[in-house]
């Protein structure tokens, strides 16, 4: 990592076991994932009953990858819930969710996306909204289909504009805005002005 482990702990004493536990599950994540750029981990207690002595524990990971949003994973585990006041099953969970986006991120980078059942279409993107993370791509005899920055199969949310072409495949149910695109490819290319 280029920036240093940052571990804190918030409402709650610092304990070597929990913080060497975190190290090791870093140094593992920096083993498969050598693109990692920094690492932030807060522990935390986030609330306090008052009839109970026992005392949840939060964990907070944020992830720096070059090119990318933070990858981020939090997970609350209840102390009774804890068997033996063991604090090991909240942050392996935590750090395995970050393992699963840090995989589906390389996959994604690589071009090694599940490819679904559904034919390839070329379409034109008619409508971005960049700031909430979509838009909308026009496709023959269709309306036009929702796609999200997840998305994106090749290249970067980043690089499409209006009038880019790509290849779509639909995904086999509706989005939160109809018909939805379960992978966008860019080809490289531009419509031209009509």
């Amino acid at each position: 990592m280029e920036k240093p482990l940052q571990i804190a702990f918030k409402d709650t004493e610092s304990s070597e076991f929990i913080e060497n536990l975190i190290r090791q599950r870093v140094e593992r994540l920096e083993r498969f994932h050598r693109r990692i750029i920094g690492c932030r981990v807060v522990v935390e207690i986030p609330h306090r009953s008052p009839s109970s002595a026992k005392l949840p524990m939060g964990i907070t990971v944020e992830i720096e990858v070059p090119g990318r949003n933070k990858i981020v994973a939090k997970d609350i585990e209840d102390r009774h819930d804890m068997k033996n006041n063991n604090q090991t099953a909240v942050i392996n969970r935590v750090f395995d969710a970050v393992q699963r986006q840090l995989e589906d991120m390389t996959d994604i980078v690589r071009g090694d996306v599940k490819q679904h059942d559904g034919a390839l279409e070329t379409g034109v993107v008619v409508r971005l909204f960049p700031e909430q993370n979509y838009g909308f791509i026009e496709v023959k005899d269709s309306p036009d289909l929702y796609f999200t920055r997840n998305a994106m199969a090749n290249g970067d949310f980043d690089d499409v504009q209006v009038g880019t072409i790509v290849q779509v495949t639909r995904a086999t149910a509706e989005g939160p805005m109809g018909p939805q695109a379960s992978s966008v490819r860019l080809l490289n290319a531009r419509r031209s002005p009509t």
